[in-house]
């Protein structure tokens, strides 16, 4: 059945008191920009604390339905039937009409949903319910009422201008609008944590910026071109993602010439937040977003995190799979797809330079006493921002 409208249900924003109005502006704006890549004519409306899409010229439903499964905020996208006023048996028919093209002969068991915001209809909500059940059964002995666990709801909403008629819930992907949160700044490496980090961060309303540590010629451009590519996955539900990409090569040595090798995954970790957090704080980002989990390798035990957090001077760093098992990861990875991108062989700098036995249980007075070797890094990290290379990865701002 082809749909000309639909009905966005949300969750957490109807909680938001007098601000929910800022809450559903922002989800208005998200889902605009979203279906702006598709062809069709597509208005975006509020009304009557409801949020609408109405659908003209040429489109794809499929289409619609994808792009608004990735705007963040949306709980239920609902395929509505927009009804004039009518009678109470007209409505009868065009229900019945409508669940006859939805379900045709499944066996199915229903309940009605009755909503009456217009008061003058001659039929009360309680009224509507038993009568049109009783009508449906009559014409459609295939489905059967269950009013504790239905199969589906018949949902029935006489409003001033019109009536709404939908029964077919799509799940949207949930959270909150990207932008209400503020913008966080992703270390975004070619594994598999990291984009989905960023995911987990947008899905809070978060928009996202990234930076990427580069080391030609020990990592590749096709390396590059993996990182990019996985921030073009996540820039489907976070909008357009600012991608700084730091050449880290001339650090990384100097590292490996200058420490001792168990302390190289580390201070190259403590240098890279260095240098992420200077750059969030240049972009307006409140916050720092990596994708460790406790225990994963010997860089995240909670003795390396806490030495790594050392480092950042003011912003908080937020791990969203921080309590994460891989195979939890690998299942939202691959539910966003970005999984199949994250395994491709080309390794990025992290898996480089990695030690035999890197140290797991770090002091930090000992890793500060090591840096304090690194007398020529201040000026590899400004040449490093200086040369940054930036990109704006899905769309223009």
């Amino acid at each position: 059945m082809e749909f000309h409208s639909f009905l966005i249900k949300y969750s957490e924003i109807a909680v938001k008191g007098k601000n929910r109005h800022l809450f559903e502006d922002k989800l208005v704006e998200r889902m605009r920009e979203a279906l702006a890549r598709l062809e069709g004519d597509f208005r975006v409306r509020k009304a009557s604390g409801r949020i609408y899409v109405d659908c003209a010229g040429i489109f794809d439903q499929q289409d619609v339905i994808e792009a608004l499964q990735k705007v963040f905020g949306i709980v239920w996208i609902c395929p509505l039937v927009k009804l004039a006023d009518l009678g109470f048996e007209d409505l009868k028919a065009r229900v019945i009409e409508y669940l006859k093209e939805c379900y045709g002969e499944k066996q199915l068991t229903f309940k009605v949903l009755s909503r009456r915001t217009r008061k003058n209809y001659p039929l009360t909500s309680d009224e509507i319910c038993p009568l049109m059940g009783e009508a449906i059964l009559e014409a459609m002995p295939n489905l059967k009422v269950n009013v504790h666990d239905p199969d589906f709801f018949v949902n029935i909403e006489i409003r001033d201008e019109n009536i709404n008629l939908y029964s077919i819930l799509i799940p949207g992907p949930g959270g909150m609008p990207v932008g209400v949160g503020g913008k966080g700044m992703l270390l975004l490496s070619g594994g598999i944590d990291s984009p989905v980090a960023g995911w987990m961060i947008s899905k809070r309303g978060l928009e996202l910026e990234a930076v990427y540590f580069h080391a030609p010629p020990y990592t590749s451009e096709r390396a590059k071109r993996k990182v990019e590519d996985l921030a073009e996955l996540v820039s489907r539900y976070s909008g357009p993602i600012r991608l700084h990409i730091v050449n880290f090569t001339e650090i990384q040595l100097y590292i490996y010439e200058t420490c001792p090798h168990d302390e190289l995954t580390i201070i190259m970790r403590r240098l890279m937040m260095r240098i992420a957090e200077r750059i969030a704080k240049e972009n307006g980002c409140s916050c720092l977003i990596t994708g460790e989990s406790i225990g994963q390798v010997a860089s995240q035990t909670v003795q390396s995190l806490t030495v790594t957090n050392a480092a950042v001077e003011s912003l908080p760093v937020f791990r969203p799979v921080i309590g994460f098992d891989k195979q939890e990861i690998i299942e939202v990875a691959k539910k966003i797809e970005t999984f199949e991108t994250s395994i491709l062989p080309y390794e990025d700098c992290c898996t480089i330079f990695v030690a035999k036995h890197p140290v797991t249980k770090p002091l930090l007075k000992v890793i500060e006493a090591s840096e304090r070797k690194l007398a020529g890094v201040d000026a590899m990290v400004e040449k490093a921002l200086e040369t940054r290379e930036v990109v704006v990865i899905g769309g223009q701002k």
